[in-house]
């Protein structure tokens, strides 16, 4: 893309790892950050532009307002508020889409005509949100879905067979949540499909993918447990989507789109992880995977319980 401007509205745990990351990959040309706290916005320009020199390219970088957003390129939204001791989570979906809704008000009245990526959680539900909120085309509108979910198991998968986890070709589906789910069926290593590989490896059962996934499901709640947060895994991803747009390499990662038909077992009206082609026009296409029975209910399982969240905050 010509204009490798990114604007990031939250600067937490996740937007600084996502920005420092930028930098030390040399990404992208400019970078506003903008957050409800100026000066912590500024005090993070300030801290990412002293270590320039000692980056990959020349990049501009500064705390920005709404306004920034006009000409960017790629505004990635990762605001939002945790959950409140007795709250349910009906009511925190419920405060986050009245943020995400000021927030892409905000966008929208900047002039910006880019594309919106949504890191906050729940990011399914947000990411909706903001589309609906937008008024922008659904290719335009990602959430970052189970991007990360995936890295998971490809690390998971490739410690567990001693196999380079860039070789481990293999997706989480559905919800980025207690609902998603491996596409077994749809795994490779290498140019190898999964079930030739235990055949022929003692490395790995039929039983350990249970094991396996059990893992990258509750990761976060174990990393939460031991460091009160994730934000670097996610950081990561989010420059591999951002490479994939302003590159416009025709990748395919799994985000969160609008299901729009694709799948049949899937609710049409929800944004759900599912394998993408990402470009410099945002989503080209979704991809469409033959799953197995048991891979079809899950994902109707999990779109259900997106439509019914969606359902309860009024969308």
């Amino acid at each position: 893309m010509e204009n490798s401007k990114v604007v990031i509205i939250g600067t937490g745990f996740v937007g600084m790892s996502y920005a420092y990351a930028l930098v030390n990959q040399g990404t992208v040309e400019e970078l506003d950050l903008i957050d409800i706290n100026k000066d912590k916005a500024e005090g993070e320009a300030m801290d990412l532009n002293h270590g320039l020199p000692f980056g990959p390219r020349k990049m501009t970088i500064k705390a920005g307002d709404y306004s920034d957003c006009k000409d960017a390129g790629l505004v990635v939204i990762t605001a939002g508020v945790s959950q409140k001791e007795g709250e349910s989570r009906i009511h925190l979906l419920d405060r986050n889409a009245k943020i995400m809704k000021s927030i892409v008000k905000k966008i929208m009245e900047s002039g910006f005509d880019g594309i919106l990526m949504v890191a906050s959680n729940p990011v399914d539900v947000l990411a909706y949100v903001a589309w609906k909120e937008s008024g922008l085309p659904k290719s335009r509108v990602i959430g970052s879905g189970t991007i990360l979910d995936t890295a998971r198991l490809r690390y998971e998968v490739g410690k567990q067979i001693n196999i380079d986890s860039r070789n481990v070709h293999a997706y989480i589906l559905g919800e980025h949540g207690d609902s998603e789910f491996v596409c077994w069926s749809n795994t490779f290593i290498g140019a190898k499909p999964l079930n030739d590989v235990i055949n022929s490896m003692d490395e790995i059962e039929f039983e350990d993918l249970e094991k396996i996934y059990v893992k990258v499901r509750d990761a976060a709640y174990e990393i939460i447990k031991r460091k009160k947060a994730t934000y670097y895994g996610i950081g990561m991803a989010l420059v591999r989507l951002t490479s994939a747009i302003f590159n416009n390499e025709n990748r395919i990662l799994p985000v969160s789109v609008l299901n729009d038909g694709v799948y049949e077992n899937c609710d049409n009206d929800v944004y759900i992880g599912l394998p993408s082609v990402l470009n410099k026009d945002g989503v080209h296409h979704v991809v469409k995977l033959t799953l197995n029975e048991e891979e079809k209910e899950k994902l109707q399982k999990s779109s259900k319980i997106l439509r019914d969240n969606l359902d309860n905050i009024g969308y």
